[in-house]
């Protein structure tokens, strides 16, 4: 679970299923947000990002 590599500038792309199970994963088994972040290869303040962009969206209370 990468997300999609475009082009030169390595943006990638993350599906809202794919954001919500990363979001979901921390503190599964005490794992902290910079935990699940580095494990996603990812900044912690993306996961809080995406948490707040879900909630908005309707699908993470």
């Amino acid at each position: 679970m990468r997300g999609e590599i475009l082009g030169v500038e390595r943006r990638r792309r993350w599906s809202d299923d794919e954001k919500l199970s990363i979001v979901l994963s921390v503190g599964v088994n005490g794992a902290t947000v910079s935990q699940v972040a580095h494990r996603h290869e990812i900044r912690r303040q993306q996961i809080y990002a995406w948490r707040y962009e879900l909630r908005k969206k309707g699908l993470l209370r």
